[in-house]
């Protein structure tokens, strides 16, 4: 209805206030975002923006905003509600024009920084209609700090390279080119998007802004385990924010509405938080969305348990597992102190190539003369819990299923079945594929009492699949949201199982996978002076207590080379590997201390933050730093790599310590050659560690 006065309501609870605006043209808009003061302006964006065939924008552009369905939806009410220890807010919007109705979801949990947003479109109108893209969320006036006082961050994710942060000036990737003389809005954005169906096999879907005056950073995550886009733009002189799951243009997205028909977007999600002593913010952003992302995830024991998981693969058997090389492993690996012990890639296979061949995933006669189950009932005897590796959605061009099941089971494009890497992709979508995966599952857990299952996905055939007549983006969205109802359905039916995510070590790495699953491998990395980089970049986009990095002593290394390898994945979950079997036993003994320490801490991992002392970490950077902040005690794990000779002392800045005596002391390695102190006035931890190639884990508390 026709109004001439703006007006306002509000939404949150002390952690995290969102305040919105509605026009005279009764159009919706954020204008505050935050605990207390807002950090968005008046002059924001619509509420969504969508993207319509035949509609288009408002100007040429590349962006995601300006559309013209954007400025048309016309807000109709709100609603708030509660879902248990989650705050709701759904606001509805109309296209009086055509009918689209747009709802837009806000959920934020009790207490914390963070809030997730997704829109429900639905077509009430008479004629069909093509969405072309449409917003998760959109911040449309970032005015704390304005284009000229913001910092973005953003990570670039390749295999074997993944989390490689970067923090650059705003200003700098959004040229002034003074639009106001030119009468028109800035066309290009800083964007990020995925390829494919490898989510995270290019960027991150995380990024964050900071304000360098106020010391406020907002961090985003997109939710989705494809198809994803976000971009900081330049809207009237003040910096927009728009998250998006697939798009057209990114990734060949299409949904058509016909009249009754309707879509939802992925969730996207924003976190907040502040410096408290004049830093930039991006630890308390973290803190705040690591806090949302514990939230967001199903409940499992393994979040808080922790347990120790070695797995046969990485610098070790390599895919080549048998009963004759697996039973000293296993020995090895149970006095380490391993509490799970999985049987990576191969087991499914006999000595020639197999790479093109999986799908039915039975055990090897030649690998196993006396069958798998021999294997594992050493692994139980030995007290350990017995895991498998598993590549669900994918057949092998010569395996029997490539031909038992129906075609329709299958990605396919142009009346074509979609290949890659020698492997066909099953659709979940079609029953008989979910009938296939749950009976493997259900029979690994019958037959052997697997507990563990690696969930790898070493494919990325493109944008999807046209089956079923619509756009490949469509299709691939498809198969992915029954892939999570698959996974979902899996945990309802095994509860105690534990399924880690990986997909080429760190490809698909985002929060709708991790949501439902309890680990994330951190990368395939088998350089470990290479691995910290990684390592210590990982809790910015998961959760700690998810994070697994290998740590894979060898034989052939020195007393500390092996604590350096050790260290890498003290801070998050421990993949132990490394032939432990052929280990001296003071080697042994180092891999014990360390395990033992672990199993120390990890109680306090589950309700730690991340922090980094010396700055999220270069490529190359010789000196790296993780921390983790706990309610009583800090731990930091400090790398001074091997190369380029580096000074042998390095000064760590612990800002939540300072005016504090605490007491600080290396956990591990216990016979070291570091030495630390540490300075409560200025807040600093000071690290020695005089020899290159090593590396220590603090605790201070």
């Amino acid at each position: 209805m026709p109004v001439t006065d703006e007006s306002t309501f509000s939404w949150g609870h002390a952690a995290l206030r969102v305040d919105f605006l509605i026009d005279a043209q009764r159009r919706a808009r954020i204008v505050g975002l935050g605990p207390d003061s807002p950090v968005v302006a008046s002059e924001g964006l619509p509420l969504v923006e969508v993207l319509v065939a035949g509609h288009g924008r408002w100007a040429a552009t590349e962006r995601a905003i300006g559309t013209v369905f954007g400025e048309r939806l016309a807000y109709q009410g709100h609603e708030e509600s509660r879902d248990g220890g989650w705050l709701c807010l759904r606001v509805d919007l109309v296209d009086q024009d055509t009918g689209l109705i747009a709802q837009v979801h806000l959920r934020t949990p009790d207490g914390v920084g963070a809030v997730q947003s997704w829109v429900r479109l639905a077509n009430q109108g008479e004629q069909s209609l093509v969405v072309e893209s449409v917003t998760s969320m959109v911040l449309g006036g970032i005015a704390d700090g304005g284009v000229v006082g913001l910092d973005v961050w953003h990570a670039d994710n390749e295999w074997l390279a993944e989390g490689r942060w970067q923090r650059r000036a705003l200003r700098e990737v959004l040229v002034d080119m003074n639009f106001g003389r030119h009468r028109q809005q800035a066309r290009s954005s800083f964007s990020r998007t995925s390829q494919g169906t490898w989510s995270t096999g290019r960027h991150l879907p995380t990024g964050a802004l900071t304000a360098r005056e106020s010391g406020r950073t907002l961090m985003w995550q997109v939710e989705n385990p494809g198809g994803w886009r976000w971009e900081v733009g330049e809207y009237s002189g003040i910096a927009y924010l728009a998250l998006l799951g697939p798009t057209d243009r990114d990734h060949q997205w299409r949904q058509s509405l016909h009249p009754g028909g309707e879509l939802t977007t992925v969730p996207a999600a924003i976190a907040i938080g502040a410096s408290p002593d004049g830093g930039d913010g991006f630890a308390e952003a973290a803190a705040a969305m690591t806090a949302y992302r514990r939230a967001l995830r199903r409940p499992h024991q393994d979040h808080t348990a922790l347990p120790v998981i070695f797995n046969d693969f990485m610098n070790t058997l390599m895919g080549d597992p048998t009963t004759e090389r697996l039973l000293p492993l296993i020995d090895a690996a149970a006095e380490a102190g391993a509490e799970y012990f999985v049987i990576d890639a191969g087991w499914y296979a006999g000595e020639e190539g197999w790479w093109d061949t999986v799908g039915a995933w039975e055990e090897s006669a030649t690998r196993f003369p006396g069958g798998l189950i021999e294997v594992v009932e050493r692994i139980r005897a030995r007290g350990m819990v017995p895991g498998l590796w598993l590549e669900p959605e994918v057949v092998g061009v010569r395996s029997p299923l490539a031909e038992a099941l129906p075609e329709a089971a299958f990605f396919r494009r142009d009346d074509e079945r979609v290949v890659d890497n020698g492997r066909y992709h099953l659709d979940l979508r079609h029953p008989a594929v979910v009938a296939h995966l749950d009976g493997v599952v259900d029979r690994l857990v019958a037959d052997y009492g697997v507990g563990y299952l690696k969930l790898d996905y070493n494919v990325n055939p493109g944008p999807g699949t046209d089956l079923y007549g619509g756009s490949p983006g469509a299709g691939l969205l498809g198969h992915q949201r029954a892939l999570l109802d698959w996974l979902d359905g899996v945990l309802d039916r095994h509860p105690g199982l534990t399924l880690e995510n990986c997909a080429s070590g760190g490809m698909r790495s985002d929060y709708a996978m991790l949501s439902r699953l309890q680990l994330q491998s951190t990368s395939d990395q088998q350089e470990h002076y290479r691995y910290p980089a990684i390592a210590a970049a990982a809790p910015a986009a998961i959760a700690p207590e998810q994070a697994a990095s290998w740590a894979y002593p060898q034989p052939e290394f020195g007393v500390e080379e092996n604590a350096f390898v050790l260290c890498n994945a003290l801070l998050g979950r421990v993949h132990l590997s490394g032939h432990l079997d052929r280990m001296t036993p003071e080697q042994r003994a180092l891999v014990f201390d360390a395990i033992a320490v672990y199993k120390r801490i990890r109680t306090d991992i589950p309700a730690s933050s991340p922090f980094w002392p010396l700055g999220l970490p270069g490529w190359t950077d010789p000196w790296i730093a993780l921390g983790l902040r706990g309610a009583a005690t800090t731990y930091v794990t400090v790398w001074r790599r091997p190369g380029e000779e580096s000074a042998a002392e390095q000064t760590l800045l612990i800002p939540h310590l300072r005016g504090r005596d605490v007491e600080v002391r290396v956990l591990f390695p216990q016979d070291t050659k570091s030495s630390i102190g540490w300075s409560p006035a200025a807040g600093e931890l000071t690290v020695q560690l005089p020899v290159l190639g090593t590396a220590c884990l603090i605790a201070m508390g």
